[in-house]
């Protein structure tokens, strides 16, 4: 999964900290990235086209992966304060103090956002449902200790406070994977996760990771994984969709993209190093993955990025 993340781009952020008192509620617009929210004090209602109202306890941690319109309250029926949106994506993008209602402080919530690289088709995120909400109290695991540090640096804030808020939140994201994986593996079935709980697709994602210049064959990654071929198949297949040599060049394309877009190295190195010997052969598998010859997937990406500034 490590892998994954970073060449996916996953980055975490620190985003509103919201406190609460009296009736209170708020409309987050659509993001491109994930949201997230771990509740510290106090209870909060979640509500998202297409899902019932979910109430957050003291401890919870939702993600909502792909970035949807929702809304935030202290009630179900509590009212939405339209005037406060434009300090809210405010809060949202600088990490700073949201203060909803009035009279005594009930309720701190942490908000954080994950982006990740649109350049990467392979994504943990993309693949999970709209709603991963871990409930508190789970027996002391890593995630609650986490949520408790997050509580305690909230409540007393200190010198290199966001800092430390902006490190935790990429824990958080790791130990909220892991504990969903863990407690809802039906839900993680069907997920990128899933093949997490498949011992021989496992490996064999970590060897083409580990080295994507490999000449791997279906055979040869068969072979040093000690099964056959059709049984590899199968469960890469059961389990990421893909076969093994559809995932291998989707891998490839993805590091690929990458290093075009934020490196000057020339399209033959990045051939090689992506375990292309010709570069024809390797400028026809970028064209047919992304639709562009290498060269101009460089200078469209990095005219993206001019744009973006």
């Amino acid at each position: 999964m490590a892998e994954t993340l970073a060449v996916g781009g996953v980055r975490g952020a620190a985003g509103a900290r919201i406190e609460g008192s009296g009736p209170w509620g708020i409309l987050w617009h659509r993001i491109a990235g994930a949201a997230f929210y771990a509740i510290t004090c106090g209870t909060a209602w979640l509500d998202l086209p297409g899902h019932p109202p979910r109430q957050l306890m003291p401890g919870d941690v939702v993600l909502l992966p792909n970035g949807p319109e929702h809304t935030l309250r202290s009630a179900p029926d509590a009212p939405i304060l339209p005037q406060l949106c434009t300090a809210a994506e405010r809060a949202r993008k600088c990490g700073g103090v949201l203060r909803l209602g009035t009279g005594e402080v009930q309720t701190h919530v942490l908000g954080a956002s994950y982006d990740y690289d649109p350049a990467v088709s392979i994504q943990v995120l993309a693949t999970l449902p709209d709603v991963v909400h871990i409930r508190a109290n789970r027996g002391g695991d890593g995630l609650d200790d986490t949520v408790r540090l997050l509580s305690r640096e909230l409540a007393s804030p200190q010198i290199a406070t966001d800092f430390v808020l902006n490190r935790l939140v990429d824990i958080l994201l790791v130990q909220l994977l892991r504990v969903w994986r863990t407690e809802k593996p039906a839900e993680a079935r069907g997920t990128w996760l899933g093949v997490l709980g498949d011992p021989l697709v496992s490996v064999a994602l970590a060897k083409i990771h580990e080295d994507p210049a490999k000449p791997w064959t279906t055979d040869l990654l068969a072979a040093e994984l000690a099964t056959s071929r059709s049984t590899l198949t199968r469960r890469f297949r059961e389990t990421t969709g893909r076969t093994p040599g559809d995932y291998l060049t989707q891998w490839r394309m993805d590091l690929a993209a990458v290093r075009l877009r934020d490196t000057d190295e020339t399209v033959d190195s990045i051939a090689h190093s992506v375990g292309y010997t010709s570069v024809f052969a390797f400028s026809r598998a970028f064209r047919r993955a992304r639709r562009q010859a290498p060269g101009q997937y460089r200078t469209s990406a990095r005219e993206g990025i001019r744009t973006a500034e």
